[in-house]
C-alpha cells in the first residue's frame, strides 16, 4: 500500500514537472493574418521562413522530458508487476477460501445427518421400553 502510494506521487510529480515546463513554453497560438495575403489571381506571395536552429537548452529540455517520460514508463512497469503479484495472491487465497467453504459445507452435512441418526436411534429406543411395557 505504502509502495503504491510512493509511486503514485512519484508520478504525480514528474507529471507536473512535466506540464509545467510544457505549457511554459512561450509559444501562444497565433491565428492566421489573412490580410498579408493578396488574392489576386497573377500574384502570388511566398515568403521564405528562416530556418530555426534548436539551442541546447531545447535539446536539455527534451532530453529531461525523454527521462521523466522513461522513469515514468520504468514506475508504471513496476506498479503492473505489484498488481500482478497482488493478483495472483489474491487468486490463490480466494482459491483456498473456496475450498475451505466446500470442506465446511460437506461437513455441516455429515455433521446434520449423524445428529438425525442419533434421533432416529433415541426414538427406536424409546418405542422399545414402551413395548417392553
Amino acid at each position: 500500500m505504502i509502495k503504491t502510494l510512493k509511486h503514485a506521487t512519484l508520478s504525480l510529480a514528474v507529471i507536473l514537472a512535466c506540464s509545467t515546463a510544457a505549457f511554459a513554453d512561450g509559444n501562444a497560438f497565433t491565428p492566421l493574418n489573412f490580410d498579408d495575403a493578396s488574392y489576386s489571381g497573377s500574384q502570388t506571395s511566398t515568403t521564405i521562413s528562416p530556418v530555426q536552429t534548436t539551442n541546447p537548452q531545447e535539446i536539455a529540455g527534451n532530453d529531461k522530458m525523454q527521462n521523466a517520460i522513461l522513469q515514468l514508463d520504468n514506475a508504471q512497469v513496476d506498479v503492473r508487476n505489484e498488481l500482478l503479484n497482488y493478483k495472483a495472491k489474491y487468486s490463490d487465497i480466494d482459491a483456498q477460501y473456496k475450498l475451505i467453504k466446500a470442506e465446511r459445507k460437506a461437513l455441516n452435512q455429515q455433521v446434520k445427518a449423524i445428529e438425525k441418526r442419533i434421533k432416529q436411534i433415541d426414538k427406536a429406543k424409546e418405542k422399545i421400553r414402551k413395548n417392553m411395557l
